[in-house]
């Protein structure tokens, strides 16, 4: 539509209402609008009525549809919080008020089943048919780096949901992309040291790594910190595809290695299939295991019976309740609506909708590079992890990592007291320098 329409007024009558009124055009205020600004993606049109919709695409099927069900159950309900302007929200985001400038935010959900192709396709229907303002998915970093290329290419800002990979922020960035949760490299930083003091310098540990981007950086991260700050060396990499049913092989190789140390990367399905058949044949607790990235759920479904030990880098723990006063809102309110503690993928989820909510607001503009800009700032903000902020150079947020030891049966105080917390390690001394890792951030427009 050559008149650019936004919230039901065009480009071309505001400036003809501002030749005719001389001074006038200034006073104009209509939310969302950013004045002089050619199309972009899909602004103006998907914020020009009375809400702005954002675009999920998560596993619902497949080996990650656990983690995938539950990030969805923090996408829910962040957005009823932001439309109700609960109070919570407003701690993250003051200006949020019954919406997002005036206008109530829709979710459009579909599954992914851990498919960049699918993923992709699913996010370009919701442009077509949605005119989406955002879009946000992942649980296979595989997914987050094809989603960060098709935002790049598309205009439309992609909130990444949980994604391990250094690449996502490192070699993969884009301008366009904002991730939230913790990755390889600050996941090793954080639980590296843990494990030299637990275990002893020397020590020989064998990998069992997914075939794709996550599980490739975290194992060469984890590796790296083990190496030179251990003395640690690999004696074997097990590698095997997504979606993994029967890990014997593996096992079997890891059983003649040699290993002392087990350090699990497999995440969702993969995780619990590896960790229950690794106590099957006899290798724990003879070998001690470590999770570097924990996986939602783990210990819930293999039982606390096989996590009891088990040292864990994770992004949130429930019992963070007793340390940061909205984590403590936020598990409250997630409990009450789901009947469950939630899982650090559902504390992500809610946490990147609750950003993009404070950082719209604050720029007063849907305009995508305004939003870019506004996270750009720097500017430190409340969580349900304490104060953190985006760096500028590579769309990172900087934010603690969590470690957690697994409890005892006997030591839980209740059914879902899995994991003790034993450290929150700040997130700046984690990190890499943001080049680090090849980040090269595109153009806004």
């Amino acid at each position: 539509m050559s008149d650019n329409w936004t919230n039901g007024v065009s480009r071309r009558a505001l400036l003809q209402a501002g030749i005719a009124g001389g001074a006038m055009l200034p006073a104009f205020s209509f939310p969302g609008f950013a004045a002089d600004q050619p199309p972009i993606g899909t602004w103006p049109d998907g914020s020009k009525g009375s809400t702005v919709t954002i675009g999920a695409t998560v596993p619902r099927t497949g080996a990650y549809a656990v983690q995938g069900e539950d990030e969805l159950k923090g996408m829910q309900l962040a957005v009823e919080h932001i439309n109700s302007g609960d109070a919570l929200i407003k701690k993250i985001a003051p200006k949020v008020s019954k919406g997002v400038l005036g206008k109530q935010v829709n979710l459009v959900v579909a599954d992914s089943a851990a498919k960049p192709n699918q993923a992709v396709q699913e996010q370009q229907t919701f442009i077509t048919q949605n005119k989406i303002v955002a879009m946000t998915g992942a649980t296979s970093s595989a997914v987050a780096v094809a989603l960060n290329k098709f935002a790049e290419r598309e205009k439309i800002l992609y909130l990444v949901a949980i994604s391990g990979s250094n690449d996502t922020t490192g070699k993969d960035c884009v301008r366009y992309s904002f991730r939230q949760c913790f990755y390889g490299e600050t996941a090793a930083n954080a639980i590296g040291p843990v494990l030299v003091k637990a275990y002893g310098k020397n020590k020989k540990a064998a990998f069992m790594t997914p075939d794709y981007t996550y599980g490739h950086t975290v194992t060469k991260s984890v590796n790296d910190y083990l190496s030179k700050n251990g003395g640690w060396t690999m004696v074997t990499n097990q590698v095997s595809p997504l979606g993994t049913q029967d890990f014997s092989q593996y096992i079997t190789n890891i059983s003649n290695s040699g290993a002392e140390v087990i350090i699990n990367v497999n995440w969702g399905r993969d995780a619990v299939l590896s960790v229950q058949q690794a106590k099957q044949f006899g290798l724990t607790p003879k070998m001690k295991m470590v999770i570097p990235y924990q996986i939602p759920f783990l210990a819930k479904e293999v039982g606390p019976e096989l996590t009891e030990g088990v040292y864990a880098a994770t992004d949130f723990w429930w019992t963070l309740e007793d340390k940061y006063p909205l984590a403590k809102m936020f598990v409250s309110a997630f409990d009450k609506k789901y009947g469950y503690k939630p899982e650090w993928g559902a504390n992500n989820a809610y946490m990147q909708f609750a950003i993009w909510a404070r950082m719209v607001s604050e720029a007063g503009s849907f305009y995508p590079p305004d939003v870019i800009k506004q996270y750009e700032k720097g500017e430190k903000f409340d969580s349900t992890v304490g104060q953190v902020y985006f760096r500028k150079e590579d769309h990172q947020l900087v934010r603690p990592v969590i470690i957690v030891k697994g409890k005892a049966p006997k030591a839980m105080k209740n059914k879902e007291d899995y994991w003790e917390v034993t450290e929150v390690v700040p997130g700046e001394s984690l990190m890499q320098k943001p080049d680090a890792f090849g980040c090269n951030l595109g153009d806004y427009t």
